[in-house]
C-alpha cells in the first residue's frame, strides 16, 4: 500500500525539530517513494539519513552495520515484520524508534518506548514522534 505523506513546514513542531540535536538516522519502509519523502521530511530536520532498508533481514543488517542514532520503521514490511527487525535490532541496545503504519499501531509485540505514528502524516507530526522517541 502506498503511503501519503505531507510535508508541512512550520508549526510547533516543525521548530522544535530544528532545536533537536541532529541525529543519524536509519530509514525502514518498503514503498520507495515514501522512503524518498521520509529522506527529504528529514533532511529538512537536520537529521543525516544513513541508510534506508526495505525488508526485515536489511533492516537488522543495516542497523549493525550503521549504528543509527534512531530508527523510523514501517510496522508491516513487504518481506517481514518491523516489529520483528526492531526487538533483533534491540537485542544489541536501545535504539529509540518511531514505527510508522497504515494501520491503526497494535502496541502488541512492541518495546515499551516504542512511538506509533499512523499514515499518512506530516512532517511536524513526524518531527513530534521523533522528539518524543529520543526524549522517552
Amino acid at each position: 500500500m502506498n503511503a501519503v505523506l505531507t510535508v508541512v513546514s512550520g508549526g510547533m513542531a516543525g521548530r522544535r525539530a530544528f532545536l533537536m540535536k541532529a541525529r543519524r538516522v536509519l530509514i525502514v519502509e518498503d514503498d520507495a517513494m515514501t522512503r524518498l519523502l521520509l529522506a527529504d521530511v528529514l533532511a529538512d530536520g537536520g537529521h543525516v539519513v544513513c541508510g534506508a532498508a526495505a525488508t526485515e533481514a536489511e533492516a537488522v543488517a543495516a542497523a549493525r552495520r550503521l549504528k543509527p542514532d534512531l530508527v523510523i520503521i514501517d510496522a508491516r514490511l513487504g518481506r517481514g515484520s518491523g516489529p520483528a527487525a526492531m526487538r533483533e535490532i534491540l537485542r544489541a541496545g536501545f535504539v529509540p524508534h518511531v514505527f510508522i503504519s497504515a494501520d491503526a499501531p497494535s502496541r502488541d509485540g512492541l518495546h515499551a518506548d516504542a512511538v506509533s505514528l499512523r499514515k499518512p502524516f506530516d512532517a511536524d507530526a513526524l518531527n513530534a514522534a521523533i522528539a518524543q522517541a529520543v526524549e522517552g
